[in-house]
This record gives structure tokens, sequence and C-alpha cells, in this order.
């Protein structure tokens, strides 16, 4: 494929830095597809940003076409920290004739992109797009970890002949034919918009799900849940409308602004997480442009991650990891761990009895000390029960 039958260059306007800023503006610093220009040379691409003006499968919160320039417009004049950038920004994909077309033309740039080892980050646009971001892993022949912030769980009616929409794309994903998905993580819901037969479809499937209360008592045990992601789905609607008004969808609980920016810093770090899309921004709705400014600084966050990344995943072999046994009174059972001496960031060890199992990938399931802790005090970790009943 071509990207350029797919995207459509930004105009220049757009990037155009005030002469006040540095030349450390990210502007300066990024390759951009803009009108006059030809498309970047992508051959040695980290990190690719792509826009997509598509919010007719949204649901109340129309307008959220419009989000890629006004997040740009932000952007651009952020100052790059101490990272060298290897980011293109590839331009926006414009609305098809119909929904399907922009679902196809998001799918396949998200396909090649990943198969090239360049990270997508995907501005939308509303968030049924995740499901076409979703679709681009279908050819790469494993399970993925899908990781979603959310206030709610977006399952619909639970019907599969209900057509696609941002309020059922994640039971369109669950239910998609084939089937890659290991597991799903909603981060951040609220009780109060999630109906109890779907907390309980979530327990049946062993997915993973945390309420805003618990992960905000505890940000830092987001860490290990966010490494876990191949992808990342985060709906701007689970943060705060006081700091995030530009949703025609907000409520006034939710993360705050920094907290949104630390999950997603998480999310730059994880060796494993291969593409970040944000969705449900509007900014008919947005307060002089506060809600496209915390994208922005998010985005900024991302990518200050990524270029801080380590390459400490726990191969067994390597001295830079020390391996931890923990044994029951009982001696009947035994949790495995694994601490890196570089990051000291910490994996489980979740035994396959299927030898020939192609979920090998998620036998070493990323964790924290606490859950080593439960360990020693003789009580298995939840986020193990739930790995082994998957993988088993």
């Amino acid at each position: 494929m071509t990207y350029e039958e797919f995207l459509t260059p930004i105009e220049k306007s757009i990037i155009t830095s005030n002469e006040e800023h540095s030349k450390n503006c990210l502007s300066n610093h990024i390759d951009i597809f803009t009108d006059g220009n030809s498309f970047p040379d992508i051959s040695d691409t980290d990190i690719a940003i792509i826009g997509v003006e598509e919010d007719r499968n949204g649901t109340n919160n129309t307008g959220a076409s419009f989000t890629p320039n006004r997040v740009r417009e932000q952007f651009y004049q952020l100052h790059k920290g101490h990272f060298n950038p290897n980011i293109s920004d590839l331009g926006n994909i414009v609305a098809g004739n119909k929904v399907q077309d922009t679902y196809v033309a998001l799918t396949n740039i998200v396909t090649e992109l990943i198969d090239n080892k360049i990270i997508p980050i995907i501005i939308g646009g509303t968030q049924d797009l995740a499901y076409a971001q979703y679709q681009g892993y279908q050819n790469l022949g494993q399970t993925i970890d899908l990781v979603i912030a959310d206030s709610k769980f977006d399952l619909g009616n639970l019907d599969e002949t209900d057509p696609i929409s941002s309020n059922n794309h994640l039971f369109k994903i669950i239910t998609h034919h084939p089937n890659f998905l290991f597991n799903v993580t909603v981060l951040g819901y609220q009780t109060y918009y999630v109906d109890q037969p779907a907390i309980e479809t979530f327990e049946k499937l062993n997915f993973d799900s945390y309420r805003l209360g618990e992960v905000r008592s505890n940000i830092e045990e987001v860490e290990p849940i966010v490494r876990t992601a191949d992808m990342l789905s985060f709906d701007m609607s689970a943060i705060k409308q006081a700091d995030a008004p530009g949703n025609n969808n907000a409520n006034p609980n939710g993360f705050y602004g920094e907290e949104a920016c630390q999950i997603i810093r998480y999310a730059g770090l994880s060796n494993k997480l291969s593409s970040i899309g944000f969705y449900e921004l509007n900014p008919e709705h947005d307060n002089r442009g506060q809600t496209s400014t915390l994208l922005s600084q998010m985005i900024w966050y991302f990518i200050e991650g990524y270029y801080s990344r380590s390459n400490d995943l726990p191969i067994k072999e390597k001295k830079e990891f020390t391996k931890y046994i923990t044994s029951f009174k009982n001696n009947d059972h035994e949790l495995i761990f694994f601490k890196s001496n570089q990051t000291n960031k910490w994996w489980m060890e979740v035994p396959i009895q299927d030898i020939n199992s192609t979920n090998e990938r998620h036998q070493l399931i990323p964790c924290s000390y606490k859950d080593y802790q439960s360990a020693c005090d003789e009580e298995v970790p939840n986020r193990w029960w739930q790995a082994y009943n998957k993988l088993n």
C-alpha cells in the first residue's frame, strides 16, 4: 500500500510557531506532511502521528472530527524534552464516503506501521475508531492485550446485530472473528455508568477492570497494568470535566489531567505497547482549547516515555534480573517472580499446561512489588489467577 492514498497533508498554518518560541519547539523537530511538501520518508521513523477526521458513528459527540488539527495547534508549540525525536506526522485520514471506508484506511495504516516497527499515535475522532485500530493487529499472528481508559465499558446492548458505534465498540472488539484478543483491561470506570451484567460478563471472561477510585488511590499500580498492553485506547471523557471540558459527554468525576499524563507516560515507557489512540475530544465544547492543550501534553508525555524506554523484558538468562521464588507452607504451590535490577520493575511467571500454546508471550506478566509481598504472605495475587485462567 501507499500511505498517500489514505492520508491528506496538513495546512502549514496549523503548525506555524510564534517567533517568540525557540528552535526547540516540536514543530522544528518532527517531519510533518504539509501541503506543498512530499510525503515524509518514514524508513527510520520511531513514531507516526495520524489524525482521523471521523465522528459519524459517535454517540452524542458530533464535532469530534475536528480534533486532530486543533490538537496540533497546541502540540507543535511545545518544546522537545531531553529526547531527540525521530517522529513523522503523516497528516489526516479524511472521512470516507462511508464510515467503513474510514475504518479500512485506519486499519491498513496501523497494520503497515506496526509491521514496520513504527508506533502509531492516533488522534480521533470518536472511539468507534478503536475498533479499526484493533483490526490493524489481525495479520500479526499473535494475541494481544488491550487497555482502555474510560468511564464506561462501551458494550452497548450486548447485541451482535447492532451497528457499531462509540457506545458498543468494545463489544464489537470482544466478539470480532477471528479472535486475536488475549485480555482487556478497563481503567477508571465509574460504577454508576456500568450495568451490573456488563461487570459480570467481564468477570466471566477473566477480563480486568479497575474503578476510578481504586486507580486514583494508588496511581503507581497502574504502571504494571499499562505495561501489559499492546494497544491502548484513551477516551478523553475519562478525565473530569473541570480538566477536560471538550466533550459533549463529559462528567464531573474522572482522572485529573496530571493523572492522565502519568498514565500515558507509563504507556510510553512500555516496551510492549505498539499503538495508542486518543478519542472523543470535541473542540466545539472546549473552553479556550483547554482539552486540546491537555491532550497535546499527554502526547508529549508518551513521547518522553518512549525515549526513556529500557530494554528490560525479563529474559531469564540475563544477569540484569533477580529471580525470586515464594513457597507456601504446605509446599504444594510456589510463585516465581523476576525483578529488573536496572528499573526495579517486576514480573510474575504463570505456568502454561499446553506447551504448544500460542499464548507463550503472555506467560511472564507485569506486576508490582505489592504482588510479590502478597505472595510472601501466601496470598496468590489476583493478576496471577486471572492470567492463569486465560492461559490454561
